[in-house]
């Protein structure tokens, strides 16, 4: 085994390397996973449950937590749902007062940029 000294964007790492013969025939590469399949749609909340202002992801992530419910009543700028996207997690929040009317995610479920997180009336 051989140690190296490696310095990526001022950041040191210390790697060990594995010493092995090779005869100069190509090393075969492990078979990859199948891809994952797509996840179903989500059903659309029905219209009498929607409420009249759309609350969006800014970004693309992960729910990480459901800080509202429905039927509470919430202030322009409380935290209705929390993302977590490039290991930060980032609060979305209501845009005005209202009462929230659904929440269209749950824990763990992956978002997409602009997805339906939840609505207010």
């Amino acid at each position: 085994m051989k140690t190296y000294t490696i310095t990526v964007n001022g950041n040191v790492y210390n790697v060990t390397v594995e010493e092995g013969q090779t005869s100069g025939a190509p090393v075969a590469a492990a078979p990859k996973a199948a891809p994952a399949a797509a996840p179903a749609p989500k059903a659309a909340a029905p219209a009498a449950a929607a409420g009249s202002v759309a609350v969006t992801a800014s970004v693309p992530g992960k729910v990480f937590k459901v800080e509202a419910s429905v039927g509470q009543a919430v202030k322009t700028g409380d935290t209705i749902i929390i993302l977590e996207a490039m290991k930060m997690e980032i609060p979305v929040v209501a845009p005005q007062d209202g009462t929230v009317a659904s929440i269209d995610v749950a824990v763990g479920d992956a978002i997409e940029s602009g997805d339906s997180l939840a609505s207010l009336n």
